[in-house]
């Protein structure tokens, strides 16, 4: 096979479902990497087939918009973010390096001063997300006098900043956003003392929540609980894991998320909601190791099964705490190991409370290490509008947990 012209690597054909097909030199990882840009669109996996020879790769996505995706899809930004994550077309039949590790990210620091208002940094996240930059961190508070000063921590996907034009088109975004004459908008690039994106231990925790994610226990199962199978005998080249589990949001990519995290490559793979259990997803994944060779060791598939079980069932925990007088959200998402959040979250947190009228003090965004687990902690402390009961917490908790798991 030859180079195929970049117009060709990514075609999306706009339908019901849309049909995404991706052929092009194979990565490790590269379905992780590609489900995730399309988890990060809003949309939602119906069927997919994947297959590689180790070298290429084609794989065929058919995807429907989620119902809490409010705006157009913007197809073009897909495929150019699906092209982006493909491997440079010169790389065909060069085998890929397992511990082939990306250059750091450039992180820029963006301050913000405006008025406070319902819904305002959920505004700032679709914001920053239509400009096709990442949020790796936030630190927003409310002030006394009625205004907010949020920071965030970002890296530009375009990779144009800190040029000046790209500053200014940012900047304008956020301050017509923000309306008001006092409104502020600075960028720069941060500095080392707002801590790149490495992990810290978790001093600041409330010690429940530090001690129910250290322990590995799910107390937040969804009642349908996966079934995860692994067949060694059926393929004499691979392992066969077979998955079947309630569809949800980001379902494929949290599956590729745990192999790609484990050094495992996927052979052919395929994804079908089921005829007979409607809203039931199927996965059949044939897989290998690092050096190709099936997966028979018994300690490495129990493993397997378990981080499957695990991730699959419950991806994220979420989870409502008094803090004094008031009330304090928590949401944790496990870290790939490559580095990469989970997408969308930010934007689904702020968009639920947004639905329940819950108003946000301030909100907070670090890494932390816990266990043998990397989670990205989402910290919101909420205003209380004097009816904070039991039930309250209850309430906003299963809201959060609903959009964010869809």
């Amino acid at each position: 096979m030859g180079v195929l012209p970049s117009e060709e690597l990514v075609v999306i054909h706009p339908a019901d479902p849309t049909v995404i097909t991706v052929n092009c030199p194979d990565k490790r990882g590269l379905g992780c990497d590609l489900t995730r840009i399309i988890f990060e669109f809003g949309l939602s996996l119906v069927r997919g087939d994947v297959q590689t020879d180790g070298r290429w790769c084609l794989l065929v996505f058919w995807a429907v918009p989620r119902i809490t995706t409010a705006k157009p899809i913007q197809w073009g930004l897909l495929r150019k973010r699906m092209i982006a994550a493909c491997p440079p077309e010169n790389q065909v039949f060069v085998p890929v390096d397992p511990d082939f590790v990306t250059s750091p990210l450039k992180l820029f620091l963006l301050q913000v001063y405006s008025a406070d208002r319902a819904g305002l940094l959920h505004d700032m996240s679709r914001i920053l997300w239509e400009l096709e930059l990442t949020v790796h961190k936030v630190k927003a508070s409310t002030c006394p006098d009625g205004k907010v000063i949020d920071f965030f921590i970002i890296s530009d996907n375009k990779l144009l900043l800190p040029s000046r034009e790209r500053t200014l088109e940012v900047c304008e975004r956020i301050k017509n956003l923000m309306g008001g004459l006092h409104s502020k908008c600075e960028l720069k690039e941060a500095g080392p003392e707002y801590g790149g994106l490495m992990c810290t231990p978790a001093l600041n925790l409330p010690p429940s929540v530090s001690e129910l994610l250290s322990s590995g226990v799910n107390s937040q199962q969804n009642g349908d609980t996966p079934r995860v199978t692994i067949d060694d005998l059926l393929s004499p080249a691979h392992t066969l894991l077979q998955i079947s589990c309630r569809d949800r949001k980001g379902l494929l990519y949290d599956c590729l998320r745990v192999l790609k995290d484990f050094n495992y490559q996927v052979a052919y793979g395929r994804l079908s909601m089921s005829t007979i259990d409607k809203g039931r997803g199927e996965i059949d994944l044939f897989i290998t190791q690092a050096d190709g060779r099936k997966l028979v060791d018994p300690e490495k598939q129990k493993a397997l099964c378990e981080r499957v079980v695990r991730d699959v069932a419950n991806p994220l925990w979420v989870t409502v705490l008094p803090r004094g007088p008031d009330s304090e959200l928590f949401v944790a998402t496990p870290i790939e190991l490559s580095g990469k959040g989970r997408p969308r979250v930010l934007y689904d947190v702020t968009l639920a409370l947004k639905m329940l009228d819950v108003c946000i003090f301030q909100a907070d965004i670090g890494r932390h290490a816990i266990g043998d687990m990397q989670w990205e902690i989402y910290r919101v402390l909420l205003i209380d509008s004097g009816d904070f009961s039991q039930r309250m917490h209850e309430l906003i908790g299963e809201r959060v947990r609903n959009v964010l798991m869809g």
